[in-house]
């Protein structure tokens, strides 16, 4: 998330803050802001000792049946009041006890994400200064205004269909979908074309979304027939879904995947004496959790192969650790088969590397670091994006895609425009809208510090239009979409 970027560079000196702007392959595990040493720190390398492989025995009680009742085990007081672990803790400790070992990372990040009793993103509105993080969106209109008009030049190009669905993919508090149809209202054709969909679980954020697009519910006139629900800012339908299977298919598909992958759960690997070996979450002596290593090969091994595939042998060899996503690889390879199938194209914007990822999980809470096995629940999990992954993934699923980019959030936004919305903005604002608005402007395309910025240094805006990076799959029919020609 941005927010967390920002953070993450303002935690440090100012000559830090600009290496960091310059230098995209920092590990912000180990930023020094976070609550607890880096996640590595925490695995056991034991390797091939199977001292390492967790041991469940069976509970033996020392205590003896007689006739003298003092013989009898005699509990401590309060031993049956609650647990202070919270419902999810004790959930994944279920988990763990059930399987008789340790769960994957990816699975223990799931369920801190979107448990639906209690997971971080589910019952709660986590995004702004009130929340957990800010998102780019949250940052300036001009964000989602620069995405509306990438998907405006996509219509342009499918030949202006009548129909089009529309699908933005965990869209957050519908900040961005909101801007983008504000700024294309004027475009009627395109607006009168939408059916907007979005792909979302958390039903606090559904309502929050509802309320942003301005909903309103129309009659279907008849007991068979559902709600249709209307977002007044330009008459387009609207619906939720909580995966993209759910979403018709058939119609031509614009998606938009904003800061979306960053949040599927990962597989991390590591290497062993005996070869790479799956980190885990299991439940220590103390009963707080801790790494440990798998002791023989997992399924996610096989996308850990895959991915390796994809990837110069130079490359893993300089590797200790390995990051994979296969819900991000099956994800891309169904958005692929429906562009394929429907036409249109999708556009992915997210903070990651064009390349293999190490090591990259962490956790923010309440806009600081914190170790990502801290209190699950209550802070939010996410690591960086493999964008060479998604594009491998995309021309493996269908031949008649094709992938562009990445580019950097600066090129992809300076391309459709920015500067000039900018400048137009400034023409009617207050002296504070002005402040803020090269706040935003700078934050969404700049790089390392501000340098307008006259207030505090703990304070300076902090550019990130190097560190996010955008892609499109797009149908091969439609040519090159902008702004990557």
């Amino acid at each position: 998330m941005l927010r967390r970027l920002v953070l993450q560079a303002q935690a440090s000196s100012p000559q830090r803050r600009r290496f960091l702007s310059l230098h995209p392959h920092y590990c912000s595990s180990s930023s020094p802001s976070s609550g607890g040493p880096p996640l590595s720190s925490f695995v056991e390398h034991l390797e091939d000792d199977d001292d390492n492989i967790p041991k469940h025995s069976p509970h033996h009680s020392s205590a003896s049946l007689s006739i003298d009742r003092s013989g009898l085990y005699n509990p401590p007081e309060h031993s049956h009041e609650p647990s202070s672990d919270s419902e999810l803790v004790k959930h994944l400790k279920g988990i763990i006890k059930f399987r008789g070992g340790p769960i994957s990372i990816a699975e223990y990040m799931e369920e801190v994400l979107t448990n639906p009793k209690a997971g971080f993103y589910m019952n709660r509105d986590v995004f702004g200064e009130g929340g957990d993080f800010i998102t780019s969106p949250d940052v300036s209109q001009m964000f989602g205004e620069m995405v509306g008009v990438w998907a405006m030049c996509l219509w342009e190009q499918m030949g202006r269909p009548g129909k089009v669905n529309l699908i933005e993919l965990g869209p957050g508090r519908g900040t961005l979908m909101a801007d983008l149809l504000r700024g294309s209202s004027k475009l009627k054709e395109f607006t009168k074309s939408l059916n907007i969909h979005f792909v979302e679980c958390s039903p606090a954020l559904q309502k929050i979304q509802y309320k942003k697009l301005e909903c309103l519910d129309e009659d279907g006139g008849s007991k068979n027939v559902d709600k249709k629900i209307i977002s007044a800012l330009t008459g387009s339908p609207v619906s939720w879904h909580t995966t993209l299977e759910q979403v018709p298919r058939g119609v031509p598909t614009i998606i938009i995947a904003h800061e979306f992958y960053d949040a599927l759960p990962v597989h991390q690997f590591q290497k062993a004496s005996r070869g790479w070996c799956e980190k885990m979450i299991d439940v220590a002596e103390d009963q707080t959790f801790r790494v440990v290593l798998s002791p023989q090969p997992t399924p996610a091994t096989l996308y850990l192969i895959k991915r390796c595939k994809w990837a110069e042998t130079e490359d893993i060899s300089k590797l200790n650790q390995i990051e994979v996503c296969p819900k991000a690889m099956d994800l891309t390879q169904s958005i692929a088969k429906r562009i394929s199938s429907d036409g249109g194209g999708a556009l992915i914007i997210d903070y990651g590397l064009n390349g293999i990822v190490s090591d990259s999980l962490q956790a923010i809470r309440k806009h600081k670091f914190v170790n990502i096995l801290d209190d699950p629940g209550s802070a939010d999990l996410s690591a960086y994006v493999d964008f060479s992954a998604i594009k491998h993934s995309a021309e493996e699923a269908a031949d008649d895609v094709s992938v562009h980019g990445p580019i950097t959030q600066s090129q992809f936004l300076g391309s459709l425009g920015i500067n000039f919305r900018a400048e137009a903005l400034l023409q009617n604002c207050t002296e504070e809208q002005a402040e803020a608005l090269r706040t935003g402007y700078w934050r969404l395309v700049g790089e390392g510090e501000a340098p307008f910025w006259e207030g505090p240094d703990d304070q300076a805006p902090i550019g990130m239009g190097t560190r996010y990076m955008a892609m499109t799959i797009v149908n091969k029919k439609q040519g090159t979409p902008a702004p990557f020609q």
